[in-house]
């Protein structure tokens, strides 16, 4: 065949399709019941475990304001007797006190003052002059370098007898013992919560894995090493428990910001004074949203290293069946 005839057929040949792969497509599938379920659960068990994480922060940070606020201040007491006079011994308490190392500032409680701290209990009108009703100093002191409150204790006894220096230790300790109860309480909970959250996370992977054993068998059977189809199997369940917890965690950090939001809308209400009594404020700080971010990275761990041992374990079974098929009821057992 001459040359212009084969060309003359080249050119007659129909076109070659070029191939295009296709993209493989993931060996666990993507939707499934089992899947579901373990999203959410982690979705659960990560709100709960962030919202625990979140409360005890809320109330470590409160507790240290407040023991911080007390500790500021120390009340010097002066109660009424007809010997003194009282608007002078108050000038004396007060320059005594700051005479000693460690002290800031001084205010001297006016008679209104004193009346509004009383009026919840002996009503609107009081005069003060009318009723013994003791005096107070409130003296503002270095937290980080206090006074000696015994030598100024002894100094207000031997020259002001009427006296009585309270340095607020007493509530101090009782305020630092119930932060440190309410913590502790809390960090149990929370250890009551992860702990539910691991068995349920490690119960809820088997059982997934569990649905798709005919898959890692399939797989095995063809000759697919054990690493790579764990490693499958890991992508797939990080991915699960990472959509899980950040989901968790996002509602719980939602749901702080919006009780921040209302705490602010109602400030001087009712509800707002009576939260804020009992809870502090709303606002979660760094800590606690540093804990929040921990616990998304710990469910997306545990859940992976669940889901990777699991798989080699399945394999495990599966070679030891194919050497010995006796062993078949064992490992079903």
């Amino acid at each position: 065949m001459s040359e212009a005839a084969a060309k003359k057929d080249k050119d007659k040949a129909p076109p070659r399709k070029e191939i295009t792969l296709r993209r493989t497509a993931s060996i666990v599938p993507q939707q499934s019941v089992q899947g579901r379920a373990l999203l959410a659960v982690i979705v659960i068990m990560s709100f709960l475990a962030c919202l625990t994480i979140g409360a005890v922060s809320m109330i470590r940070s409160t507790a240290s304001s407040w023991a911080s606020q007390i500790s500021r201040e120390i009340t010097i007491q002066i109660k009424p007797d007809d010997t003194i006079d009282m608007e002078k011994t108050l000038l004396e308490v007060r320059d005594l006190a700051l005479s000693f190392v460690g002290t800031r500032d001084g205010q001297i409680m006016s008679k209104e003052a004193t009346a509004r701290l009383l009026e919840p209990w002996l009503g609107a009108g009081l005069d003060i002059d009318e009723l013994p009703v003791p005096r107070l100093v409130v003296i503002t002191i270095d937290d980080q370098n206090p006074p000696d409150f015994a030598a100024m204790r002894a100094e207000l006894k031997r020259k002001i007898p009427q006296a009585y220096l309270d340095d607020h230790r007493t509530w101090v300790d009782r305020l630092v013992s119930m932060a440190r109860t309410t913590v502790f309480i809390g960090s149990g909970v929370l250890g009551l919560v992860f702990f539910a959250m691991v068995l349920t996370v490690i119960f809820a992977t088997r059982g997934a894995l569990a649905g798709n054993r005919h898959i890692v068998e399939v797989l095995h059977f063809v000759g697919a090493e054990s690493s790579f189809v764990a490693q499958e199997f890991q992508k797939h369940f990080l991915m699960v428990s990472l959509k899980g917890s950040l989901t968790g965690a996002f509602l719980a950090a939602a749901m702080f910001t919006a009780a921040s939001w209302w705490q602010s809308e109602r400030i001087a209400t009712p509800e707002a004074d009576q939260a804020a009594a009992l809870f502090g404020s709303f606002t979660i700080d760094w800590t606690g949203y540093a804990g929040i971010f921990l616990t998304m990275v710990i469910i997306a761990a545990l859940t992976t290293v669940t889901a990777r041992f699991t798989v080699m374990r399945t394999i495990d079974e599966i070679d030891h069946i194919r050497s010995d098929p006796g062993r078949l009821d064992q490992f079903q057992g």
